[in-house]
């Protein structure tokens, strides 16, 4: 176990296979990381606790969905509520749709299915503090900035408020959580609607071109949530 003076490149994994814990400490700790392990699910969020209280928490956690103790979508959902600003990657050997989509549903911002490359965490964990340090810090990196606040459900487009409902906002966090991917009308209506109510595709769509139309309020010339022909929407930032 391994901890570290500078909280934003601690990882904490959260495993209960020693083996491949231990791998993936290992990668982590190679590529610049300092890693922390807990086996059992119960132990997650008093430890978690503690490090708030000594403003040390982790930049990200390495999710297990199957532990001993709190299972990994209880305790996913309860990070996300109490500390939105850690950054979550699932990792499970259950692969159903189902628990994909609940798992991101519930607030993680990837993840990895067993087995997997350790070299391929690493990667995906680079990925996901890349993306989540531009979603949480307007001046990480140059030009216009479109940002969330989770606790205000708000968008913020260079500081300027959007305007959004809590359906737009909620479909802008979808698609923002994973730039470049393609959600299918029917992948975006699950996650807008967790009331799983009856909902028909051109919901979505107008929904979309109201949204559209709020960040053309003041990035004209922008174009960022993009159709894609026959297939559904993504969210497409500027390079």
């Amino acid at each position: 176990m391994h901890d570290s003076d500078a909280p934003r490149d601690t990882l904490l994994i959260v495993e209960d296979e020693p083996k491949i814990a231990r791998l993936v400490a290992d990668y982590l700790e190679g590529s610049g990381f300092a890693t922390r392990h807990i086996d059992h699910g119960d132990q997650v969020l008093p430890w978690l606790n503690e490090q708030a209280g000594e403003e040390r928490l982790p930049a990200l956690v390495l999710l297990d969905l199957m532990l001993p103790g709190t299972d990994g979508l209880t305790l996913c959902r309860e990070i996300r509520q109490r500390w939105p600003g850690i950054a979550i990657i699932m990792l499970t050997a259950r692969v159903e749709e189902v628990d994909r989509l609940l798992g991101l549903e519930l607030g993680a911002d990837d993840y990895i299915c067993k087995p997997f490359s350790p070299r391929e965490v690493v990667a995906r964990v680079k990925a996901v503090l890349r993306r989540s340090q531009a979603l949480r810090d307007p001046t990480a990196a140059g030009g216009s900035q479109l940002t969330l606040d989770d606790e205000g459900w708000r968008a913020l487009a260079d500081g300027q408020d959007l305007g959004l409902t809590a359906v737009e906002y909620q479909l802008l966090k979808v698609m923002m959580q994973a730039p470049g991917r393609i959600f299918t009308r029917d992948q975006l209506m699950d996650r807008m609607y967790r009331d799983h109510r009856i909902v028909s595709e051109r919901t979505v769509d107008s929904h979309v071109k109201k949204l559209r139309r709020k960040i053309a309020d003041i990035w004209p010339e922008r174009e960022i949530i993009r159709s894609v022909y026959g297939v559904g929407y993504k969210y497409q930032p500027e390079e």
